[in-house]
């Protein structure tokens, strides 16, 4: 067993890890850095021209990594094979955001309606290889499964589109977004262990492996960022995850720092619509806490703490 997840892990580590500091290189050279929003805090200025598409490599080396565990352990199935098309393909959709915002030199990528049509394709897929093999029923904390036929696709697509936004919300300091996930990630592949889904454990395994490589590029003051073609991956990734666990409303919980940035949002823009007045200072609500004083690693040390205390609770209540 030990040797199992040892491979994935290692593999991606290794991968992204060596093979980073030529990517980040590469984007030098070709004055390929990250667009900073307008809107943002004054002090983030300084980060502007920070390469960016960092997920590039370490979705390549989480898909090797997949692979080689699934080939050593003969777990290359549909369900280990659709997390990595979903991985890939949300992916995609943020390469395609990051080379516009690229291309045109701002912070404005794919237009609303072109990312979500790409999202909501990818669950539709995801339905169709998940109905062949898992029910389409959604487990309910103390009641049970809950039957919902071919609504629950319904389900399936407000997940990896949701959680897939919601990470991208949150990948907006160094090191924020990548330590969140290793923490998720992590959760989910005790999970998949405990419940015998050695494929679900594996795929787990090689984003751990990738992203704590990462983490050594990623952390303040970061030499490369994710963009959105690592957070959206990323998130819907990890909403595909729980979805094959079968605790799919767990996710709520152990990725609710994700939830939160996400809720800061649409609080801030209501409250504005509706009274003209803002509740936070600034949202996603990581900006909120830069701006009370907090520095980006404070912020990213009580985020990392706070996702591991729910990532702990969130996997007792599964596994107990």
């Amino acid at each position: 067993m030990i040797i199992n997840i040892a491979w994935p892990i290692l593999v991606s580590f290794i991968i992204t890890v060596v093979f980073m500091p030529s990517l980040i290189g590469y984007f030098r050279r070709k004055h390929e850095g990250q667009m900073i929003r307008e809107e943002g805090p004054k002090w983030h200025e300084v980060k502007s021209g920070t390469p960016t598409m960092g997920g590039l490599l370490f979705i390549i080396a989480i898909i090797i990594a997949s692979i080689v565990g699934g080939a050593i352990t003969h777990f290359i199935n549909p369900p280990l094979l659709i997390l990595i098309f979903i991985l890939v393909l949300y992916g995609l959709l943020g390469m395609w955001d990051d080379s516009i915002k690229l291309f045109r030199r701002q912070n404005e990528g794919l237009k609303a309606w072109q990312k979500l049509a790409g999202q909501v394709f990818g669950g539709l897929i995801f339905t169709i290889v998940y109905a062949n093999h898992f029910p389409m029923a959604l487990k309910l904390p103390f009641l049970g499964d809950f039957h919902l036929g071919w609504f629950y696709a319904i389900f399936i697509i407000f997940y990896l589109t949701g959680f897939s936004n919601a990470v991208n919300l949150t990948d907006g300091l160094d090191g924020l977004v990548s330590g969140l996930s290793i923490i998720a990630f992590l959760a989910y592949a005790i999970v998949a262990i405990h419940q015998h889904q050695m494929d679900v454990a594996i795929f787990c395994f090689a984003v751990v492996g990738a992203l704590c490589a990462f983490m050594i590029y990623n952390h303040k003051p970061a030499k490369i960022f994710m963009g959105d073609m690592g957070s959206l991956a990323l998130g819907g990734s990890l909403a595909a995850v729980s979805i094959l666990v079968h605790h799919e409303l767990s996710l709520i919980w152990i990725g609710f720092m994700f939830v939160m940035e996400t809720l800061s949002v649409i609080i801030q823009v209501a409250s504005f619509k509706l009274t003209g007045k803002r509740i936070f200072k600034m949202s996603p609500i990581h900006h909120h806490f830069e701006m009370l004083g907090w520095s980006e690693w404070k912020i990213d040390i009580v985020f990392w703490i706070s996702g591991a205390l729910l990532a702990i609770t969130g996997v007792l209540a599964i596994i107990m």
